[in-house]
């Protein structure tokens, strides 16, 4: 499940998992993504920090306390790259987490290794 509000980061994201062979849920809205996680039941969560209204943290935080959500890793990929954000990102639950601008070889690496083989 890709979490993302910038349309042109969603699609790419979506674009650049498909054709490493995933399936991709995508979700602009931050108010529908537990739902869509209980609905989709997804092996990895993909979360933009920074949406509109709500903070991915959290969202990350909310899955994290819910049973059938809790054991979904996140991948965290936001803006916010200052000293602390990784590490307040990492302490809501977040299993990994990428800087943008992201390349695409990083990305698919932390993908893949947050993933069960």
């Amino acid at each position: 499940m890709v979490v993302e509000d910038n349309d042109l980061n969603r699609k790419l994201f979506c674009d650049v998992l498909s054709a490493n062979g995933f399936e991709v849920d995508p979700v602009a809205d931050g108010e529908s993504v537990l739902q869509t996680a209980r609905d989709t039941h997804p092996d990895l969560i993909i979360m933009d920090i920074q949406l509109p209204g709500i903070s991915g943290v959290d969202l990350i935080e909310a899955a994290k306390r819910e049973t059938a959500l809790e054991a979904i890793p996140v991948l965290a990929v936001t803006a916010f790259a200052a000293k602390g954000d990784e590490e307040r990102i990492r302490s809501a639950g977040a299993a990994g987490y990428l800087a943008k601008p992201v390349s695409i070889t990083p990305f698919m690496n932390a993908v893949r290794g947050l993933l069960p083989d």
